[in-house]
């Protein structure tokens, strides 16, 4: 049976933020996954030959993508979805961010390749310090530029 009554518009409401510490959680949970994959991604190429200079840098920098475009739309899903959807211009703000991280994340990972001692885990190491240097950069700038939240009218 069809009505013939006006239908409510129902708005759909807006996620709610999961707080600081939620997002900190989801950020912490995706981020490792992510890390998993960029550093597999990154062990893989060594493995494969891509062990020496350049090929290194350009090893980390594959990897630095694959892992970092796989957190943005998973933390764009699930970390920060109560923030700004702005199409366009939350993609540009993605891809500044992503292009000043991806540069730190390269230039101090072949930094660390480059001074730190000769060890069985250098690469390791050396991709430990500049992901983490990059992620502190990331939830900083992810959470307040990218993905900021309206004002609550």
């Amino acid at each position: 049976m069809v009505s013939t009554e006006p239908q409510e518009q129902v708005e759909t409401p807006m996620k709610a933020s999961p707080g600081l510490i939620g997002q900190l959680m989801r950020f912490a949970l995706i981020g490792g996954f992510c890390a998993l994959l960029d550093l597999g991604t990154y062990t893989l190429e060594r493995h494969l030959g891509m062990d020496f200079a350049p090929w290194d840098t350009v090893a980390r920098a594959v990897s630095f993508i694959v892992g970092t475009t796989t957190a943005y739309f998973l933390n764009r899903k699930f970390t920060f979805s109560a923030g700004r959807k702005e199409g366009a211009g939350q993609i540009g703000s993605f891809v500044l961010l992503y292009t000043v991280t991806f540069f730190v994340a390269v230039g101090v990972n072949a930094l660390m390749l480059a001074v730190l001692p000769e060890m069985a885990w250098k690469p390791t190491l050396a991709w430990v310090i500049s992901q983490g240097t990059a992620t502190a950069i990331n939830f900083v700038m992810l959470k307040w530029v990218v993905f900021r939240e309206s004002p609550a009218r």
